[in-house]
């Protein structure tokens, strides 16, 4: 049968005692709506709680909570075993509460997700040997901070954390390792962000990988992170301020910003007439006022901004290894095959029809 998650708001006065009575209730009329409860999980300090079913479908999974107890969810997300356990280390009763009549979890399912990109601004080259040794020292340093690795594909990870400070300093450690590679072609970039595992997407976690993986996209060799991210590990510290030197925290006004910049340009990358003045139409800004704004958050210029968004898409449809170069041209938004072949040259110090004919 399918798995699901739901979330519920939990009110006022509500503790994990409580939750831990709904969870009985739902097991003790579960196979009459040919439902499997697993397990859940009980934030009481984020008034939420998360439930995890077998069951035939998401309409099943109401009628049982309505009959068991009346608390229905507010949202039930389809979910892979897997994917869950990776994120929140579990998909079963922890064994501490398993001897226990109520079986009384305080077990919140907030997490903070780190992504972690290699940058290669350079292909002349292949990946060093060093780099992929450093792989293993990667996850060595991730355990010792009691994080997980959700996925590696390539020179990217995704990795999942219940300690916000945990979440940070391996980010450090991690920085600090990769900062020994003589190669100077590679560039390390990490971004933080921190949420719920349902949300109003449809993936486990959506809103909070999309967000780290656009404060990683706006890192320039340094560690980006979220205002909730900053002021969680400063509570955890006793208020000792986070170290500067190499994190960046956005303030709530750059977050919602980004968040808007990515929104627009990921609906209007392949069009070929898109310039400045629909970013300023679109997000509400003068010219000078994106200008600055763009400069301080993203480090780049609106034209390059869009130009270097491109010429990712660009080097992902190539690795495709699917379409020539002048379809990956005119499909990433360049009107010229020849500009396209000058702007890759600049930022990846290859032309394209060379780095496309060493894939194959």
């Amino acid at each position: 049968m399918p798995l699901y998650m739901d979330i519920h708001e939990m009110p006022e006065g509500v503790n994990a005692k409580h939750v831990a009575e709904m969870h009985q209730a739902d097991l003790k009329i579960e196979h009459e709506y040919n439902c499997r409860g697993l397990t859940y999980w009980c934030d009481e300090k984020r008034h939420t709680a998360f439930c995890l079913f077998e069951a035939p479908n998401k309409e099943s999974i109401l009628d049982l909570h309505d009959s068991a107890h009346g608390d229905v969810p507010l949202r039930i997300i389809e979910v892979n075993d897997t994917i869950v356990e990776s994120f929140l280390g579990r998909i079963e009763d922890p064994k501490k509460s398993q001897n226990s009549k109520l079986n009384i979890i305080n077990d919140p399912a907030f997490r903070v997700l780190v992504v972690l990109k290699i940058e290669k601004t350079s292909f002349e080259r292949p990946t060093t040997k060093q780099l992929k040794s450093l792989f293993d020292e990667f996850n060595t340093i991730v355990s010792r901070f009691e994080g997980r690795i959700v996925k590696q594909k390539d020179d990217d990870f995704l990795i999942s954390y219940v300690s916000t400070k945990n979440a940070i300093h391996s980010a450090l450690e991690i920085k600090k390792l990769f900062n020994t590679i003589e190669d100077t072609s590679l560039k390390l970039n990490i971004g933080l962000s921190a949420g719920l595992p349902v949300t109003k997407n449809e993936g486990l976690f959506e809103e909070t990988i999309k967000a780290a993986g656009r404060l990683c996209d706006i890192a320039n060799e340094e560690i980006v992170i979220t205002s909730e991210v900053k002021d969680l590990y400063e509570s955890e510290n006793l208020n000792i301020p986070i170290n500067t030197t190499y994190i960046r925290a956005l303030n709530h006004a750059d977050e919602r910003f980004l968040m808007r910049l990515r929104d627009f340009i990921e609906k209007k990358w392949s069009d070929s007439t898109l310039n400045v003045d629909d970013f300023c139409t679109n997000l509400g800004y003068s010219q000078s006022q994106l200008y600055r704004k763009m400069s301080s958050i993203v480090n780049k210029s609106t034209n390059s901004f869009i130009k270097d968004f491109r010429l990712g898409k660009a080097l992902k449809l190539m690795n495709k290894k699917d379409k020539n170069i002048s379809e990956i041209a005119f499909e990433s938004g360049f009107n010229s095959v020849a500009y396209f072949s000058k702007c890759f040259k600049n930022k990846y110090s290859i032309l394209p029809s060379i780095y496309l004919k060493n894939l194959n």
